[in-house]
């Protein structure tokens, strides 16, 4: 994620593109400072790791403000559908699927705002890299 410059990667259902969860820098964040969850996360399959996450949130409710919820809306819906949707649920992306829960695409906040607003190339320089600072203790 880092080396590619985005902020989540969908979960796809083994052998097809039925899209069941998301992973977002902030959920590998909070991987690599919740040594509860896994003391080894270099290893760590991506179903396990939701599990555990899901399993750790359940008990400590308070723990966390990830969102365990995949968000998703259909390719019919207005870009305002998906703007108050983005709002209401306080996240950066919405993946789009079709009317069986295939993934369709993605809509991040970020795309929305750069139709809207012009950005010359280069403007925020290196700004953004290394978004996800690591925790001191990390052994990466």
């Amino acid at each position: 994620m880092r080396k590619k410059r985005i902020g989540g990667v969908p979960v796809i259902r083994r052998g097809g593109a039925t899209a069941v969860g998301n992973i977002s820098l902030r959920d590998v964040q909070f991987l690599l400072t919740a040594p509860e969850i896994y003391h080894d996360y270099r290893t760590v399959a991506v179903k396990d790791f939701l599990t555990a996450v899901r399993t750790y949130l359940d008990k400590n409710k308070n723990a966390s403000s990830m969102s365990s919820e995949f968000i998703t809306c259909k390719k019919d819906c207005t870009i305002k559908e998906v703007i108050q949707l983005l709002d209401r649920e306080k996240i950066h992306r919405v993946y789009v699927v079709d009317d069986d829960g295939n993934l369709q695409g993605l809509i991040t906040l970020r795309d929305i705002i750069s139709r809207l607003v012009h950005e010359p190339h280069g403007y925020f320089g290196d700004f953004f890299d290394g978004v996800l600072p690591l925790p001191a203790n990390s052994r990466v």
